[in-house]
This record gives C-alpha cells, structure tokens and sequence, in this order.
C-alpha cells in the first residue's frame, strides 16, 4: 500500500492520563493512540502532536500527523481508530493531507479554554472539568486583566521552572474571558505557549481580581521576567486544548 501523510483530530479526557508525551512509566495520550495504531497498521507507528499537554490537561481538538501504509480508507481512518482506543480518547475527523504536513510545525495558532465555577458547593458532575471558586470574581476586571496579555511579550513570569524554551518570547492574538451557561470561560489564542502558562495566567488573573488589581499590575508582573512574581498556578481540570489552526482554517 502507498504511504500518505495523514492528519487526525483528537479529543481526551485527560484526567487518567499523565499528559500527551510518552513517558518511560504512566498511561499517556500519546502511549495509548500509537498503540492503537501499531494494531491498526501491524507495525509500529509514531505521531507527531500539535501539543503536548500536561497531565489531567484535556482536549477538544488535539492535531496529530502520522505516516501511514494502511488500506483503511481516508473518509474511515477515524472510525477504524476509535475501534482500537480506549473510552476517553476519540479520533473526531481527518484525513490524508500533504506530505509537508507536520501537526506540530505546521500549526499556526492554538487556542485553549480555561472553565471556571462559582459555586458555594463543588459539583460532582462538573468537577473533573472546571476550577470550583467559592464565589463569584467580577467578570470586568477579569476582561480587562487578561486584555493585557495580547501582542508580542515576553512570558518568562508565567512559565513553569521545567519550561525548557529557549526563548520565552509569545504572540498572543486574543485572549479574553466570557460566560458560557453556568461556566465562566477563559479563552487564549496564539503561536504558542510556555510549560503551563494558561494555567499560570489563569491562577494570576484569579488572585488579581480577588485584590482588586487591574491591568496595570498584570503589565508590571510580565515587565518583571520573574516566575516568582506570578499568582497561583490554576488546576489542570478546567484547561482544554480546543483547537489548532492552519493555513487553511481560520479562528472562530
């Protein structure tokens, strides 16, 4: 069978998971898809991820590229997978692309969602997937505060000790936060991101508020290169890899 490149779309519940990478001891995203796809193939096969997330991280729309020899047609090489995966990783869609394709090199923005609560009570049903705060933040000050995290800056504030990036330098093109029924939502957009950085913003944005700082104080901590002067790192519950955009996509 002729090889060709393929793409798929990916989405996990992350909370079993000890994130995307294989690791040496540990169940991971990563581990279980190439393990489906050795079955599928009949030999082993290694993928290539838009992101790697971090453990208990979940996603919406994980991108992955693979080389393939299979016969399993295009329109079906998702269904055919999601035979051999377990329950909380799902192939959503996807395809044969180019053969310059790479998930990860080829991506030209990622956005992520941060979920939230206000609730005096944690919610069974919804806890895996959301940070429970005990009460309800000013939603203005959070817009605002995150406002000031769009455009070229550097983030070494808000990247964790194991960030290994050589530079910590980000294009953020939209990041703000919003309603969405009973959830409040925070949504970033960019090139890229640092070793738990939304988590990082998300903890920072949260204790600004809870003091009634603005803007100006969040401009300062970025200004300050300094991870010590960021607020709590947020659970990874509530993060969510919700898309990855190529060329041919466009942000919603």
């Amino acid at each position: 069978m002729e090889r060709r490149n393929v793409r798929l779309v990916l989405a996990y519940d992350g909370t079993e998971f000890l994130g995307w990478e294989r690791q040496a001891e540990g169940r991971t995203v990563q581990a279980v898809v190439e393990a489906a796809l050795g079955e599928l193939h009949g030999h082993p096969v290694g993928v290539v991820a838009a992101g790697r997330t971090d453990s208990g991280v979940h996603a919406a729309g994980q991108v992955i590229s693979f080389s393939s020899d299979s016969p399993v047609p295009d329109d079906r090489f998702h269904h055919a997978l999601n035979g051999l995966l377990p329950h909380d990783v799902r192939a959503l869609r996807g395809g044969r692309v180019g053969d310059e394709f790479n998930a990860r090199y080829s991506a030209r923005a990622r956005v992520y969602k941060y979920y939230l609560r206000a609730e005096e009570v944690e919610c069974p049903t919804t806890r895996r997937y959301c940070w429970s705060l005990r009460k309800p933040p000013d939603l203005r000050r959070l817009i605002s505060l995150s406002a000031a995290v769009v455009g070229t800056h550097d983030f070494t504030t808000f990247a964790a000790s194991g960030d290994s990036s050589a530079s910590k330098v980000r294009d953020v093109y939209s990041s703000v936060f919003y309603r969405e029924g009973d959830a409040l939502v925070f949504k970033i957009a960019g090139n890229a991101f640092l070793y738990r950085m939304v988590r990082s913003l998300v903890g920072t944005f949260v204790e600004l508020e809870t003091r009634g700082e603005g803007p100006e104080k969040l401009k300062e901590l970025l200004a300050r290169r300094d991870r010590d002067a960021a607020g709590p790192t947020a659970p990874a519950r509530g993060l969510f890899l919700e898309k990855v955009l190529y060329d041919d996509e466009t942000p919603a």
